[in-house]
Order: structure tokens, then sequence, then C-alpha cells
């Protein structure tokens, strides 16, 4: 091993939210096509496929840690949770979510902040809850880079924000393709999901990525669209033919209705792809 600081990729999205890709592509593409050391799995309102996601990257020995996360909701905007066991309930205050986080031992990140949006943490509301005599209210990291269009006017302005009150600088890809994860990422000592948060609540990560062009950008909401399509579809013929079947949420069971993992259903072919990939891997020396 060399001495390279580990990379992570934090803000994920699949076919479960809003996403385009499987968590089996997403394993695949992390696997072989990045040097990511740990990924966060991070569904609008829901860890099912985190909850997968994690289950099947350690079974089958990928070289990377999957951490259950989830992009919550909340009154004053979109927070990442990440080390999560149990789902967060979404439009509470960012105050009541960020304390909810913590009680499940997590953390808690403001996405995309400080954008003039809904969905964006403002300044105001998050330097009242700095403010707050109680930790168990403090967000831990903030997001310093995000190459969305959301992320690109304010970068500067979040960077200033992060060293103006140490808040842990955080990069993700905000990826709602598998091709886009790593295009925003985190550096931190170590290469372990332990060391990783070690990291951000001591405040010593950096945030690095390069910005969305506007092709890429449009390219990934036609796919959505085509998604969106497609999620009806399955849903009304579900319903209809009472196959006991609906939209597929991207992982091994998830187009049961209730979705809900089947490490059996993995057990075929989609294992042993995985796992020639970890061979190959290995055989690269790149482990």
């Amino acid at each position: 091993m060399t001495d390279r600081l580990g990379r992570a990729d934090l803000h994920i999205h699949t076919l479960a939210s809003d996403g385009t890709s499987g968590i089996v592509e997403i394993l695949e593409h992390v696997e072989k096509r990045t040097d990511l050391d740990v990924i966060a799995i991070t569904d609008h309102e829901r860890i099912d496929a985190a909850v997968a996601a994690r289950a099947i990257a350690r079974n089958t020995g990928l070289r990377f840690e999957v951490v259950v996360g989830e992009e919550i909701t909340t009154r004053g905007g979109h927070l990442l949770g990440l080390f999560l066991e149990e789902p967060i309930r979404p439009l509470r205050s960012l105050r009541w979510t960020i304390a909810a986080i913590h009680d499940q031992g997590g953390i808690a990140i403001p996405a995309h902040p400080l954008v003039p949006y809904p969905l964006c943490a403002q300044g105001w509301l998050l330097r009242r809850l700095l403010a707050d005599a109680d930790p168990r209210y403090h967000p831990d990291a903030i997001e310093t880079f995000n190459p969305t269009t959301l992320g690109r006017p304010w970068h500067g302005r979040v960077v200033a924000f992060a060293q103006e009150h140490g808040l842990a600088p955080v990069g993700n890809s905000d990826a709602h393709a598998a091709a886009a994860i790593g295009q925003g990422y985190t550096t931190f000592r170590g290469r372990t999901a332990e060391d990783l948060w070690a990291a951000i609540l001591a405040g010593q990560t950096h945030s690095h990525g390069q910005f969305h062009g506007t092709g890429a950008l449009l390219g990934v909401f036609a796919q959505q669209l085509r998604k969106y399509g497609r999620d009806a579809r399955d849903e009304v013929r579900g319903r209809l033919l009472r196959t006991g079947k609906g939209r597929d949420h991207g992982y091994p069971g998830g187009q049961l209705r209730p979705p809900r993992f089947h490490p059996r259903a993995f057990d075929s072919e989609t294992s042993e792809e995985l796992e020639e990939r970890v061979a190959e891997r290995a055989a690269e020396g790149i482990r």
C-alpha cells in the first residue's frame, strides 16, 4: 500500500430514487473504473439500495467500502446522512434532522449548500445551528464541491464558509449515473470508512473535482425522463396483472412489491461477474 490519501465519493443516487443506474452497475463501475476507497449511496428518503449495496460489496470482497447514507429533504434544505442503519423521516427541520442522524452515530452534511434555492441549506440557518451550545445540532461537514449546476456558481462562497466556521470540506459527485461517480471526491488519511469517519469529525478532509458541462447534465436529465416513464409503466402493469412486482429499485429483489433485498437473487451470474472483477484487480496488483 502506498502513502496516498484515501478517496471517497459520498453522494451517489441509484434507481431507487432519481438515479439511472442500479447498484450492481455502480459497484462494477467503482471497482473497475475508479480509484475510490469509499462510496456512499445516498438516495432520497430511503436507504434500501444502500443497505443492499453494502451487503453485496462485503460478500463479494470488493476492494472498496460502501457507506449507508440518505439524502434527506428537510424544511431547511437537503441534508446527507451517512453511516445510518435506519432511514430518517423527511420534512422535519434541519435542526431536528441533524440530531436524528447523530442519534444513530451518523454524520450530517448539508448538500449543495448556500445556493438561493429551497432545496439548499442557507448560510443564516447553518450559522444559527453552529452557534447552538449543544453540538448535537451542529453539522459535521459541508459539501464544498458539487459538480452540478447547483454547485458551480457558489463554489467559492461555500469553500470560504467552511473555512470561516471550521467545517470539514467534502467533495462529492452527486452522481445520478454510474459514469459520473468520482467527478467530485474527498481525500482523507487512511483508506477505510472508519478512517473517513474520523477524518471528517477531525476536520481533516479535502474536496476535489471537475464541474460537469451542460451537455452531460442534459444527457442525464434525458436518462431520468426515460427512467420515470419505465417506472410508471412497470407500476401500472404490476398492479393490473397482479404480478407482485413493480418498478425496478436497482437491486436484487428490488422489483418486488414491497421491494426487499434478496441475497439469493444475487447468487448467480452477477455475483460471478463481480468476483471476476476482484480477481482481475488483484492480478493487476491494484488492490
